[in-house]
């Protein structure tokens, strides 16, 4: 009977891994994570595609050279193709620029204008004592015991 009840307590713990797993998956920040994953490879391929099949053309126009990416010097026997490296970086220019215009750039104005509408009110004020921080409404500090003059209350 023991060997029975440790298998059952092994299924046990086994089924409360695998439900805090699955809850675990189910979080939403872990879903937005998987699909900001995926549209993120995707914009890279379009980006990749864009730079490849439309920037790198027309910047070889000035160059006499259609595409980068055959572009190559020699040592001994060995080709080091610094042609890729430049059509790469020029991707990662392509795609800082757009993250920032498609993204930072209007989340920034969205934080500024959420920033000026809040019109925080102090919850704090400094003791004119101790010069401690200490709750607006207190009437004696809680650090040095003094206490405090109301201002609305005329000395």
């Amino acid at each position: 009977m023991g060997a029975l009840a440790m298998l059952a307590f092994a299924l046990y713990k086994a089924r409360l891994l695998v439900s805090g797993f699955k809850k675990f998956i189910m979080q939403g920040n872990l879903l937005n994570l998987a699909v900001a994953f995926v549209i993120g490879t995707a914009f890279a391929a379009l980006v990749k595609a864009l730079v490849v099949d439309f920037f790198t053309p027309i910047i070889g126009i000035f160059g006499n050279q259609a595409t980068f990416g055959n572009l190559y010097f020699s040592v001994g026997h060995s080709r080091f193709f610094y042609g890729n490296f430049i059509d790469v970086t020029i991707t990662f220019f392509v795609t800082a620029l757009a993250i920032y215009f498609i993204v930072v750039a209007p989340a920034l104005r969205v934080q500024a204008r959420r920033a000026s509408k809040i019109a925080v009110d102090p919850t704090t004020k400094l003791c004119p004592e101790c010069l401690s921080e200490i709750p607006i409404g207190a009437r004696r500090c809680s650090y040095c015991t003094s206490v405090l003059v109301d201002p609305s209350v005329g000395g």
